[in-house]
């Protein structure tokens, strides 16, 4: 007996209902980078295991997927490094390529090779997906797309308001209300020296970046186990757990961080955020917050995060200011600022909502019934006309039964059928049916079309 087929944990098959849904989602985001006056480009799925490795901190590194050399790989291994079943160190022998672990790494890459084809500032939005060797779970899968927005080659604040602008359009547009959280490595950075504790700061804010998940108790313990004493915790307490409107707690954290340069900066410019924010009137609310770290360790200033608010999930938009990304690819000097939209996480926060407009997920507008082969030749001379003026039509292909016929229309959720039999073929006439109310006419082809385009 065959094995059942399946497919790998974290991945899905999306069916005709779904994909009508996640382009929606695809298009209505395009749209509004195109409003921005950003571009469109690609990179491959795999990418040398080199430009991904270290980029994304240690944890990051260990949800890479790797993938195996082809050929012989084991002609270069020699039987103690078989035997020492050390997998880092094996995979590492073997395993040149690996599958992209997000969209930014990649766009840094491709903007250090095609830097003399580039224009700057360039803006470049990327819709692809991503793979990560995570654990599945609710909201949470191993193979997922993101929907990306980056501007390289200008270190201009404006930049991050005009993101912050897109992601509310974006979810105006969806019907999602949000809460869009920001905060900046600066103040972390500023937060870590006053405390004295300036070396430990990826430590602090890796920490700090799961207190929504596990709490305050956790977040603490995790410090501890990091070697962060508990006088420094003691003093981080009230920073992460301040409260108060966007104005207090800036003006607040001028009082905290007087004797922090890089802190006073990142307030400085959290401030600027916000206040133009401010003056541009955004739909949702933007808040922030100093909880925010965001665990990737190229950001380097501002940095956002977008939660649902009538849903329970996880962050479904994210991003930040990273200055020395493409530095390690052999091009300093040269600061970018991005956003990058989980398509995935909308997707099922529109499914929990309900926001889908109808029209967005309709298929075939008309299925003509098959009545025999003059019939369907007749039908299919309408048929030309009614595509050629864009309305989704077809014609079931087999002169079967007419109660499999009505029954694959109402299946596919066909809101009209068109009946063509001897008597309409005699008038050059078909008989439009409206499958919710049942009603009939009978109409010319162009009639036929005027009343499709209602």
């Amino acid at each position: 007996m065959a094995a059942k087929p399946c497919i790998p944990k974290g991945s899905r098959d999306f069916s005709p209902i779904e994909m009508a849904k996640r382009n929606y989602i695809f298009d209505t985001i395009r749209n509004v980078y195109h409003l921005y006056g950003f571009q469109q480009i690609e990179t491959p799925a795999m990418e040398m295991l080199s430009t991904l490795m270290g980029k994304y901190g240690e944890e990051g590194d260990k949800l890479l997927f790797k993938i195996q050399n082809s050929g012989d790989y084991f002609s270069g291994l020699t039987d103690e490094e078989l035997l020492s079943r050390n997998a880092s160190k094996l995979a590492s022998k073997f395993c040149e390529k690996g599958l992209r672990y997000d969209l930014t790494v990649p766009f840094a890459r491709y903007v250090v090779m095609h830097r003399d084809e580039l224009t700057f500032p360039f803006k470049r939005y990327q819709i692809q997906p991503v793979w990560r060797a995570d654990r599945p779970q609710k909201g949470r899968y191993r193979e997922f797309y993101q929907c990306d927005a980056d501007v390289v080659g200008s270190d201009s604040l404006l930049n991050e308001v005009e993101l912050m602008q897109i992601v509310d359009t974006v979810f105006s547009r969806f019907g999602i209300r949000v809460c869009i959280k920001i905060n900046n490595r600066k103040i972390l950075t500023g937060i870590a020296e006053i405390i004295g504790e300036a070396d430990k700061i990826v430590d602090i804010t890796v920490a700090i970046d799961k207190l929504d998940k596990i709490g305050l108790d956790n977040v603490n313990a995790e410090l501890r186990e990091k070697g962060i004493d508990d006088a420094a915790i003691a003093k981080l307490q009230p920073i992460i757990l301040l409260s108060g409107s966007n104005e207090e707690k800036l003006a607040t954290l001028k009082k905290v961080l007087d004797a922090s340069e890089t802190g006073l900066k990142g307030v400085a410019e959290t401030e600027f955020i916000l206040t133009t924010l401010k003056r541009m009137k955004l739909k949702n609310e933007i808040e922030l917050d100093l909880t925010l770290a965001r665990g990737l360790n190229y950001y380097t200033g501002a940095i956002f995060e977008v939660k649902a608010i009538d849903v329970q999930i996880g962050s479904i938009t994210g991003g930040g200011r990273y200055d020395n990304l493409t530095g390690v690819f052999g091009m300093a000097g040269v600061s970018g600022v991005g956003i990058s939209f989980g398509a995935d996480r909308i997707f099922d926060v529109l499914n929990q909502l309900d926001l889908y407009p109808k029209e967005a997920v309709n298929g075939t507008q008309l299925l003509f019934i098959n009545f025999g082969e003059k019939e369907a030749a007749f039908s299919m001379q309408v048929l030309a006309q009614v595509r050629a003026a864009g309305i989704r039509a077809e014609i079931f292909p087999d002169a079967s039964k007419m109660k499999k016929q009505m029954s694959y229309a109402n299946v596919k959720g066909i809101p009209f059928v068109a009946l063509v039999g001897e008597n309409e073929m005699n008038e050059g006439k078909v008989t439009l049916k409206n499958m919710e109310t049942g009603e009939q006419k009978l109409v010319t082809s162009e009639e036929l079309m005027v009343e499709l385009e209602k």
